[in-house]
This record gives C-alpha cells, structure tokens and sequence, in this order.
C-alpha cells in the first residue's frame, strides 16, 4: 500500500542515533489506511523498553523512529474497513495489534502473534511501510505505535476502545506498564487467594504486579526496591511488607519473613541478573518465579536445575502480563473505577513532549515511578 500524504504534520520526539538525546521535529503523517486508524494523542508514558532502544541494548528495527508505545488519545480518522472504533472514541493504544489471523491471535493470545515480529515489532505497519516521513525521509514507529508524538497511526487492533469520560492520562499507563504488571498477577499465573508472593522492582510495572497481587487476595505481598520512596509507594497500595535491598540480602530477608518457607510466586519486574537469581532464590517448594522485567539483550542468568527439579519449582515468562488488550483494558479501567487498582499512583512526573529527555535522565537515576508526556 502506498500511504497518503494529504499535508497533516505534527511534533514529534525522533531517535536519529544511539545514546543521543531525542529529537523534537516536526514530522508529516499519512491518513490511515486500510484497516487503520489515526489518534489524537492526549499522554504517553515513558516506559523502559524505550530507554533500552534508546541506549542500544535492543537493536532498534529501523533508524530514524519516534519511540514511544504507551500512549491513549482520541480518534481522528479510520481507514477503510475499520468497524472497532470511530472518529471521536477515545482508545488506548496497544502495542501488540495482534493480526487477528494467526494461530496465537485465533486461540486468544494476541501477545505472542506470530506476524508481529516482521510488521509491527520491525517497527512498520502490517504492509511493511511506514507512515510517518521528513523531507522525503522515512521515520520509523517503535512497535507500530509510535506515542512520543502529537498523533499515531495504528492497526486497528492497536486501538482500544475504553469508556467515555475515563481519564487519558491515567489510561495511558494500561498500555503497557499496568496491563503487564497486573495480567502478570491475573493472567499469566493467576496467583490464588491467599499465596505467598515477591515482587522485586518498584517502577511502574512492579507496582502494577503488587496491585495485581493484591486484587488477587495474595498474602502476604512483600514489595522489594533499593528507593525508599517506591517502597512507601508499595505500602500504600497494599503491600503487607517491604524490604530496602540496599540495607542486605533480599533473599535472606523474604526467608526470615517466611520462617523459611520461601514463597509460592516470586516475580522480577526489572531485567538484570542479579535480580533474576534472586527471584529463583526467594521461591518455596512448588514455587513459581514469574519473568515479567525486560532486559538487554544477551543477559544470561543462572540456576540450580537439581534444586528446581527437587521442589517442583517453575519459571514462567509473561510477555505483556499475557495480556488480551480488547479484553483486558477496558477490564483494568473498570477495577481502577471501583477502586480496586490505583493508577495514579504510578504516575510522578508529567512533562510536555519538549523535556522528553529529562524523563530518561530520570529513570536513568532511578528517580519516580512513571512519566507521563501530555499534549496540551
């Protein structure tokens, strides 16, 4: 298909090189096309997976891209064929638009779509085009999404349509950090009443695994950071007992706090090594560590596979908190409704797109939860 360049522009934060600050430029956009639909963005959180482009520890598909995959807005327009959504519906944007064809999407797993890998995970629409451009110039979307701008184009099942008059703000960070933390909880092992749990990693999607936790009647929900402000974060969403890795050993401190016991679900919401390990470390007989943090690509971690094979133990990894975005979303809306989940809690800084780059330097230094970039 070639996409229709009909002189809608817009700003937009552009990745032009690796380790380089973004840059704000301003960008033409096509009509959507067949199947598609253009968004009006309202916010966009900034979420990790960005950093780790940003920084090269994930090979970006394609170079120039506007980052950014965690956005909600309203609809502008819809190409041809769109039945979903229409002009006016506010949507929050998914970055796994599942084909809707395939196997994982027939059997309800849009998250592991097996044609995402060569359209939207190669940063480009399902045509294998881009509709963003410069001067002639083709400028990729990070995961078909591409929220670090004024508007997207976005498969039709990218855009999901939740309830009128919810917060965009707030429903920006279900596209990513709170549907993965929370369908880790709900989804991916659907932690019984009652069950022991860890959570190592306070940010955005850690919080959002202990909200999870939580809403599953989990206990007791140790919470376990390096920043005493997210461990206070932790305790007023529900954690029964928090833990400063920074202070010793997390491992021996969830032992004690379980009479060395260890717990049932243990689950990692960062994506290094050592954390990794001791997620593993953390787990009772018939315990089940949960993989829900991103890391750079290459990391290895190690196990003991005669202690996990002699306790029946498990290690899960949970893409996207396995979560079913038309599903999911506007379920995860509703829970917040009923207070059952705290969004805005996760949200501690708000930027305008023009000091994007101080929200890394931020999550660089460790600093908040999550930063959100709203259009005015």
């Amino acid at each position: 298909m070639t996409a229709r360049f009909e002189g809608r522009t817009m700003r937009a934060a552009v990745m032009r090189e690796v380790g380089e600050p973004l840059t704000i430029e301003q960008l033409e956009i096509a009509e959507p096309g067949p199947g598609e639909v253009l968004v009006k963005l309202a916010a966009s959180g900034v979420c990790h997976s960005d950093l780790h482009t940003l920084k090269g520890e994930w090979q970006a598909a394609g170079l120039p891209v506007v980052l950014g995959h965690e956005g909600a807005g309203v609809v502008e327009a819809v190409g041809e064929g769109v039945q979903r959504v229409a002009v006016g519906d506010p949507v929050v944007l998914s970055w796994t638009a599942g084909c809707g064809r395939c196997m994982r999407c027939l059997i309800g797993q849009p998250n592991l779509c097996e044609n995402a890998l060569e359209s939207v995970h190669s940063f480009v629409m399902y045509d294998g085009t881009t509709r963003l451009r410069k001067d002639g110039e083709e400028i990729y979307s990070f995961l078909a999404v591409a929220s670090f701008g004024e508007y997207a184009v976005v498969p039709e099942n990218g855009a999901i349509r939740v309830a009128d008059g919810v917060s965009l703000e707030l429903a920006s960070v279900v596209g990513c950090a709170v549907s993965t933390g929370v369908g880790a909880a709900t989804n991916t092992v659907s932690v019984p009443a009652g069950a022991s749990t860890a959570i190592i990693g306070l940010g955005g999607v850690g919080l959002s695994v202990l909200q999870g936790c939580v809403a599953q009647s989990a206990s007791p929900v140790i919470a376990i950071d390096m920043h005493e402000d997210k461990l206070q974060a932790a305790s007023r969403l529900g954690a029964t007992h928090t833990i400063n890795a920074a202070d010793g050993d997390p491992v021996a401190a969830v032992s004690e706090l379980t009479g060395g016991a260890g717990v049932d679900y243990a689950f990692e919401a960062i994506g290094l090594k050592v954390t990794i390990e001791q997620t593993l470390a953390m787990l009772g007989t018939r315990g089940t560590a949960v993989l829900v943090g991103m890391p750079p690509e290459g990391v290895m971690f190690e196990a003991d596979p005669l202690a996990i094979t002699n306790l029946e133990q498990r290690i899960v990894g949970s893409n996207y908190g396995s979560t079913v975005p038309a599903v999911d979303f506007p379920r995860i809306l509703r829970l917040a409704e009923a207070d059952r989940l705290d969004l805005s809690a996760l949200i501690t800084q708000r930027l305008p797109l023009d000091r994007i780059n101080e929200a890394f330097e931020a999550m660089e230094r460790g600093e908040g939860i999550r930063t959100v970039i709203t259009y005015g």
